[in-house]
């Protein structure tokens, strides 16, 4: 008799799954925001390296990526998390609820239809009743007629024969409508019976075992849903751990020290500064044409040099002054006599002023305009090549990291050469398996490669050791050099190496200017004069700036000799001067000859 409110109960048990399956996908789409935006999160601060210098070096750093990926790794359980719950809890429960609708419908058809043939079978007995009734009181009243005529004595036999007829007619009827009415309701009590005993308890059976089990459903998703989360749970904790490990590898000794080998320059700090002892003029005896007079100018001179140069000191923490000549102090001036007992003025630089000028050296040195004759530029050439605008310490790492590299490069091109030879062998042994000749284009770029790479190498190494030697006995050869002569000027190699030329000419003090900056009012030194000659043996290209291009048999004058880095400088008759390689040369030089240099 609860048919109806059985009906409205397992109608809101599906309402209440498809409610927490609506539920279950909330979280998902939650679960999946959350990881994406955990992975926005991690990809906007990842570093962008574009190339190895940019790539972090130190612990703190490093500890902040290890983070980053650990999150990462996090943002993606997040995502397994969204993908267990979606399979094994929504995409459960939606088809559950499917099978749920389906079965329910079913059992409701079942109870439908055994309440509608219990009716049917309740009106076919109403109606055999009510026939029967009808049919009784037709009886009745024939009866009643029959017996009126019977005591009816004017009434005719007919009449009442007729009478007795349909009486018994009636009769007749009566009883068999009783007898229908009597099968009608003992089906009916039959069928009665078995709705109320065995349909309906069965039907009621039935949904009762859906509705347990859609509770049951509902339970295993409840589990599932922890489920999905309790598996990551280690995962999630080893990421966790992973970002205290990074955390605990941050090494703030390793950090610093990092921040000193990155920045150091290698750099002397600069000496004390000299007494400069401006009072000599008052006690000064004014003769023109006299070593006095001479000091005596150039004190008025320094006076002026040196006032304005204090402003630029300590540039290590401050601007960084521009290169200048040293200043000439009475301090640095004194007198020399000949053998014809003549007297001259010899300029010696005190330690402040090698300091100064080994400062000046961070930036690529012009020893003068002949340079910019032979094509080398301060922005766009070896400056750059080799590292020369660097401070000493920095291109030393610079130098040996492109040593290494070229080394690597080395060993490959030699591995592939002789990897080439052997099977340049295989096929001259078997010349089925290949043409020997085909691999001689490839042979001869692979040796053309590895001549390149040595003497890239051999160049790096020359600079390399010229940055060594100057960080090494810097002091003592600088102040060797300086007691006889006012400023020592650099001579280049074609790869940009500079050299200390001791017997380089000096007209005077060099020409201020400023960083990369030059003045249309420099000269052209005169052209040095020519030590000897040389004919070529081998031809040389000269596509290298700096270098001078020659044939096989050429005969060229030659300006400087070599300095152990395998170049000389050469020039031919119409004046074009440039570096040749020493080893394709045959070299014949002249004794005595105006100008020769000698290297120590």
């Amino acid at each position: 008799d609860q048919f109806d409110s059985l009906d409205k109960h397992t109608q809101w048990g599906i309402d209440f799954l498809e409610r927490y399956a609506k539920f279950v996908k909330e979280r998902i789409e939650i679960e999946q925001n959350y990881a994406k935006q955990l992975r926005n999160l991690v990809k906007k601060y990842c570093p962008k390296r574009s190339s190895k210098d940019e790539e972090p070096r130190f612990t703190s750093c490093i500890a902040f990526f290890n983070i980053l990926n650990e999150l990462n790794d996090y943002a993606g359980q997040r995502e397994v998390v969204a993908e267990e719950m979606a399979h094994r809890v929504y995409g459960e429960l939606m088809r559950y609820a499917h099978d749920l609708k389906t079965e329910r419908k079913m059992h409701l058809q079942e109870g439908r239809k055994a309440q509608q043939y219990l009716d049917m079978c309740w009106k076919q007995m109403d109606n055999s009743k009510k026939k029967f009734e009808r049919e009784c009181r037709e009886a009745e009243k024939a009866q009643q007629s029959y017996e009126r005529l019977d005591n009816d004595t004017n009434a005719t036999k007919a009449d009442v024969e007729k009478a007795k007829q349909q009486l018994n007619l009636r009769t007749h009827m009566a009883d068999e409508n009783k007898n229908e009415y009597a099968a009608q309701l003992q089906n009916f009590n039959g069928e009665q019976h078995k709705h109320f005993y065995v349909v309906i308890p069965q039907i009621y059976k039935q949904l009762q075992e859906m509705d347990e089990r859609r509770t049951i459903k509902l339970s295993e998703c409840y589990r599932g849903f922890a489920d999905s989360e309790r598996k990551v749970i280690p995962i999630i904790s080893k990421c966790l751990e992973g970002m205290i490990l990074a955390a605990k590898s941050v090494d703030e000794r390793r950090d610093s020290q990092m921040v000193v080998d990155s920045f150091k320059s290698g750099f002397e700090p600069p000496g004390d500064f000299p007494f400069e002892d401006y009072s000599q003029h008052i006690y000064r005896t004014i003769s023109d044409g006299t070593i006095s007079a001479s000091k005596q100018e150039s004190g008025k001179v320094d006076a002026k040099t040196t006032v304005g140069k204090a402003k630029g000191k300590l540039w290590l923490f401050g601007k960084k002054p521009k290169p200048q000549s040293p200043p000439l102090t009475p301090t640095s001036l004194f007198t020399s006599s000949t053998p014809n007992g003549s007297q001259f003025l010899t300029f010696s630089i005190e330690p402040v002023h090698y300091c100064m000028n080994e400062i000046k050296t961070g930036k690529p040195r012009i020893p003068s305009f002949r340079s910019l004759k032979r094509g080398w530029s301060v922005k766009m050439g070896p400056a750059l090549e080799d590292f020369s605008h660097l401070p000493p310490e920095q291109r030393r790492k610079k130098l040996q990291q492109r040593i290494d590299e070229l080394n690597r490069e080395l060993q490959k091109e030699s591995d592939q050469k002789d990897a080439l030879n052997k099977m340049k062998d295989v096929y001259e042994k078997n010349p089925q398996m290949g043409d020997p000749g085909s691999l001689q284009p490839k042979l001869a770029e692979t040796m053309n490669n590895i001549d390149r790479l040595r003497m890239e190498i051999h160049k790096n190494e020359a600079w390399l050791s010229e940055v060594e030697g100057k960080t090494g006995g810097r002091g003592d050869r600088r102040h060797s050099s300086d007691i006889n002569h006012l400023v020592t000027q650099g001579r280049e190699s074609p790869e940009g190496s500079y050299t200390d030329d001791a017997n380089q000419e000096v007209r005077g003090p060099p020409q201020q200017h400023g960083h990369h900056e030059f003045d249309d009012e420099f000269e052209d030194d005169d052209p040095l004069p020519a030590i000897g000659h040389c004919k070529a043996i081998y031809p040389f290209d000269g596509h290298n700036e700096g270098t001078l291009a020659m044939k096989e048999g050429e005969v060229l004058y030659i300006i400087e000799e070599d300095k152990g880095d395998g170049w000389t400088r050469a020039r031919r008759q119409n004046g074009e001067e440039g570096y040749v390689p020493t080893s394709y040369i045959d070299v014949t030089l002249e004794k005595n000859s105006k100008g020769a240099v000698t290297y120590i």
